[in-house]
């Protein structure tokens, strides 16, 4: 049987970050409670002329230096935070990538969850057409009410993914486990520009939903949990992932201690920490995490949870290849989180009023030149968005 899962992975984030220091200090709150209590150190923050495009763009093109895009015959784009109602955000991204016109591109939509559902159709049509890849990318700017519950936990990020044959990252194995229920912990109205949140009970249904497909994915693969040998959650923040491996762990009966139940999922929260929540995005951004501060995992086996509020989630799990750390952009990566730029208060409220839509409503706006990165949301044109690409290389 062909094996098919990830050859290839890469993520990007905003060139900008808030420390939650500043944060607490405006809000007069305790900085234990956000470095401890949720688990994160610093926000992403897009500039105004960074948006899920051009971050998605700039975590892509890392892979296609690496790979044949002749060879690409679809593209998802996973994503809640969509800059249009009807033009997928995938179509944007194929100029700007220059891929194949043949190409196929959707953007699929189910809070943070549409990105794992984007791993499982990739395989799928892989599986169909073996000599064929497909590119997942997930990209999303999590946003809040300023002074909420919810401020301290916005971030921003993208990840992509090389779904093929014969993976040279992570073989996904068949057989997954799916929980769905109609539940009103998070949404977002087409009439709101930010979330609505029941924070308390969005808690109490992630744990609910990753217990659940855990014990579907038991019962449809017979894999026993002491059989995994580290653990990757969607992470809205870095104690998220914990608290629910922590349960289930026990529910498990796993017999491990907290501490060896922690050093499953810590790993990969690191990236985490320091971006803050990317939706859609953060489950294969702790991918990324675990990928790039775990000694070796070759060959062992590593369990994914994609969950999405409203809800739906999936867990599924797959083998590291032996070889993938040949396939590895640590040092990169490390760069890309420690060359960011530190704004102040004053400059995050100016970045966040930015993203303001009704100034676009005239059909007319041209944004500053901000971002370093590779490309640019430009402004506005006759109604349409304009994107430019800045650089020859990141």
């Amino acid at each position: 049987m062909t094996r098919i899962g990830i050859d290839d992975i890469a993520f990007y984030t905003s060139n900008f970050y808030l420390d939650l220091h500043i944060l607490a200090e405006k809000r007069n709150t305790d900085h234990d409670k956000y470095a401890s209590g949720i688990g994160i150190e610093k926000i992403g923050i897009p500039a105004p002329d960074e948006d899920i495009i051009t971050m998605g763009a700039n975590a892509a093109i890392q892979i296609l230096e690496q790979c044949d895009r002749h060879k690409i015959d679809t593209l998802l784009f996973a994503t809640e935070s969509s800059v249009d109602q009807s033009k997928s955000a995938a179509v944007f991204v194929h100029r700007l990538l220059d891929l194949p016109s043949e190409c196929r591109t959707v953007e699929l939509k189910q809070a943070c969850y549409s990105s794992t559902a984007a791993v499982q159709i990739a395989c799928a049509l892989v599986a169909r057409n073996p000599e064929k890849s497909v590119l997942v990318i997930s990209s999303d700017i999590a946003r809040y009410d300023l002074e909420s519950a919810g401020e301290a936990t916005q971030g921003c990020g993208a990840v992509a993914m090389l779904i093929k044959a014969d993976p040279r990252i992570l073989s996904i194995e068949p057989g997954s486990g799916c929980y769905s229920a109609d539940t009103w912990d998070f949404w977002r109205p087409n009439y709101c520009s930010n979330p609505k949140v029941d924070g308390k009970f969005s808690i109490i249904n992630y744990i609910r939903t990753a217990k659940e497909c855990w014990k579907n994915l038991a019962k449809n693969t017979g894999v026993d949990f002491n059989s995994i040998y580290r653990f990757c959650y969607h992470l809205p923040f870095s104690t998220m992932g914990l608290k629910a491996h922590i349960k289930l762990g026990k529910e498990m009966s796993a017999g491990k201690t907290q501490q060896e139940l922690e050093a499953q999922v810590l790993p990969s929260t690191v990236c985490c920490r320091q971006i803050g929540n990317c939706y859609s995005a953060s489950a294969y951004i702790a991918l990324c995490s675990l990928l790039d501060n775990e000694q070796d995992l070759a060959g062992k086996n590593v369990a994914i949870f994609g969950y999405g509020s409203g809800c739906a989630g999936e867990f599924y799990y797959g083998v590291v290849s032996d070889s993938y750390q040949k396939m590895l952009r640590t040092d990169h990566n490390k760069k890309l989180l420690s060359a960011r730029e530190a704004i102040d208060f004053s400059t995050y409220l100016e970045f966040y009023q930015a993203s303001d839509t009704k100034k676009y409503q005239d059909g007319n706006y041209t944004t500053p030149a901000v971002t370093p990165g590779m490309f640019r949301f430009s402004g506005i044109r006759n109604h349409a968005r304009m994107y430019d690409r800045c650089a020859d290389d990141l």
